[in-house]
């Protein structure tokens, strides 16, 4: 049935697709004519927004180039290679440990410590199934749509003391920053994972997302915490709104991605109010016509 579904949808008309799945996510109307929530405000930016570079953002093959003319290349993880077909995969010529996932995905990772003791064979199986998934078909996300899926083969980050890979997510507007929000618990199962809205001193605030549990445990302010601040600012400043995410392994930082919709602008927010705090920061007046 969500085959049949998907097939249909993809034949409406996309700001209708859009509205349909505000409403469905958020469980309320999307109401153009007055913008004021962020959740409301993503659902404009998919459908106004083209800068033409898009296209190389959302791709986290592509998006590698961009970070290096920001004169950012120190900060990008080692890349054993990139793949445009399963089958052209050689195993045996791969480290010990490395990270499987699609330029295209979010939340598609395989994380390998051992190659000795993985099955190549369902390892394979399971990466032909993700190149076969077209993320543009719900939430309207065209950039995708210009993307040609390829797989990535990338250095294994080490984890921390509590077996732990924080992600630091900071939620840019024009370059500015004013929160981030920091993942854990989340490496061995995204669904498990834990969530918290900081601030720019790095203090745990009240907002989080519904659709996971807030933090509870005391996160360190990551050493470097300032430059990382600063690397985000760069790396923001050509776009109304993206958002730049980093991982912090004792003061190294290295870059995760560029994203662009938050889990597609279908986010609920606790408290509610945190929606039209962002949304007041995120200015649609250049693109908005």
């Amino acid at each position: 049935m969500k085959k049949i579904i998907k097939f249909l949808f993809k034949f409406l008309p996309v700001k209708l697709q859009v509205i349909i799945e505000y409403r469905y996510h958020c469980k309320r109307r999307l109401n153009f004519k007055r913008l004021e929530r962020y959740s409301e405000k993503i659902q404009l930016y998919k459908l106004k927004y083209k800068n033409p570079i898009l296209p190389i953002i959302v791709d986290k093959a592509r998006v590698r180039d961009y970070v290096k003319d920001k004169g950012l290349e120190h900060i990008l993880n080692d890349v054993y290679g990139v793949y445009n077909k399963v089958n052209e995969i050689d195993f045996q010529t791969l480290p010990d440990k490395f990270v499987i996932k699609l330029n295209t995905g979010s939340g598609r990772n395989i994380f390998v410590e051992d190659k000795n003791k993985i099955n190549i064979d369902e390892t394979k199986k399971t990466l032909k199934k993700w190149m076969k998934i077209n993320p543009r078909v719900f939430g309207a996300e065209w950039p995708y749509k210009k993307v040609k899926p390829k797989i990535i083969i990338e250095k294994y980050l080490d984890r921390d003391v509590d077996n732990d890979l924080p992600d630091f997510k900071f939620f840019a507007f024009n370059g500015e920053i004013d929160y981030l929000y920091v993942m854990v618990d989340y490496i061995d199962d995204h669904k498990n994972g834990k969530l918290s809205f900081y601030d720019m001193e790095f203090n745990k605030t009240e907002y989080y997302r519904k659709d996971y549990l807030p933090i509870t445990s005391n996160v360190k302010k990551p050493k470097n915490f300032d430059l990382m601040v600063e690397y985000a600012k760069i790396l923001s400043k050509d776009f109304p709104h993206i958002r730049v995410d980093f991982y912090n392994i004792d003061g190294e930082i290295i870059f995760g991605e560029l994203t662009l919709y938050t889990s597609k602008g279908y986010i609920n927010f606790i408290p509610d109010n945190f929606d039209f705090i962002l949304g007041d920061k995120f200015n649609i007046n250049s693109f908005k016509r």
